[in-house]
């Protein structure tokens, strides 16, 4: 039948090689492979870990509660075990790079150490909480801050994959903050350095990139970006990677809607940017920027442009 013969031509040539190249991953037997649906599971875990009472089933009471938090950080554990190990296999090189012994003993000194950090997480999800919460007059508990803003699940999501980061987690980290990425429009890399009592009022469009460092009580709204403002090229004329291109932004400092901060600079402690600025160079301490005033009533009187 022609419609054999079309579906034969067109999968020989969705397995040419050629035409796949460097999309394609060789798999290999022994490894796993990263899975975003397990992933999923063990941030709503760590979430209900982190917020005990508000998400999944936690039983509060003081008799029952350590049985429970026992019980997911034990799932934890052997979860975020299994896709560190699946992070390390996915950036074998080859042949020689392929100690899935020793890589599955180094993903279970890191989830081990992940898990002991959960203590420190909670604590610093705890100062975002109270960021959002006092800094929002919208804002009628804390209980409504966790349950509702987008703000605090992209931050949380960014908590955890920084943890995994900073103890060398390949490619896991990125997943889980694309996974808040998807769902919110937060874009946060999870290489970026913030602070603690850090919040994102409304959220939609935010960007911070991956050698971002943010201070100390910092505030940002909707739509900023913490860009970078030109890349540097290799002699073959692409972007040379891991070099400091993103701001830093030190401590109390409030950012408003859709301001843009390019390039390897510093905005000072305690300075204020206002909305749709762009800010390509250093601010001392305790600068204010704002847009200046136009003088609409000309055009309105018929003065035109």
């Amino acid at each position: 039948m022609e419609t054999e013969r079309w579906t034969a031509e067109t999968v020989k040539s969705l397995v040419d090689a050629s035409s796949f190249d460097i999309l394609v991953h060789r798999h290999r037997t022994g490894e796993s492979m990263p899975s975003t649906k397990k992933l999923k599971g063990i941030v709503d875990r760590v979430r209900q870990i982190i917020f005990p009472g508000y998400f999944g089933e936690i039983n509060l009471k003081s008799d029952t509660l350590s049985y429970y938090v026992g019980v997911l950080v034990d799932e934890v554990y052997e979860l975020i075990a299994e896709q560190i190990f699946s992070g390390l296999c996915f950036i074998c090189e080859g042949e020689s790079d392929r100690d899935l012994a020793g890589k599955r003993v180094t993903a279970e000194r890191i989830a081990f150490e992940f898990v002991n950090g959960l203590s420190e997480l909670r604590r610093v999800l705890i100062t975002d909480v109270n960021a959002a919460y006092l800094g929002d007059p919208a804002a009628n508990s804390v209980g409504e801050v966790i349950f509702c803003y987008p703000a605090i699940r992209a931050i949380s999501n960014y908590r955890i994959a920084h943890s995994l980061f900073k103890l060398g987690v390949p490619l896991i980290p990125r997943i889980i903050t694309e996974m808040a990425h998807s769902e919110t429009g937060i874009d946060i890399n999870p290489e970026a350095v913030i602070g603690d009592n850090f919040t994102i009022d409304h959220g939609t469009g935010v960007v911070i990139g991956s050698t971002s460092i943010i201070g100390n009580n910092v505030k940002l709204f909707q739509g900023v970006t913490l860009g970078a403002k030109s890349f540097p090229l290799d002699e073959s004329g692409n972007p040379v990677k891991g070099i400091p291109r993103h701001p830093v932004v030190e401590d109390n400092v409030i950012i408003y809607s859709n301001a843009t901060i390019l390039g390897r600079i510093t905005i000072g402690h305690d300075s204020v940017i206002g909305g749709n600025i762009w800010v390509t160079s250093d601010l001392p301490p305790y600068s204010r920027v704002v847009q200046t005033k136009t003088r609409n009533a000309d055009f309105f009187n018929g003065g035109g442009i």
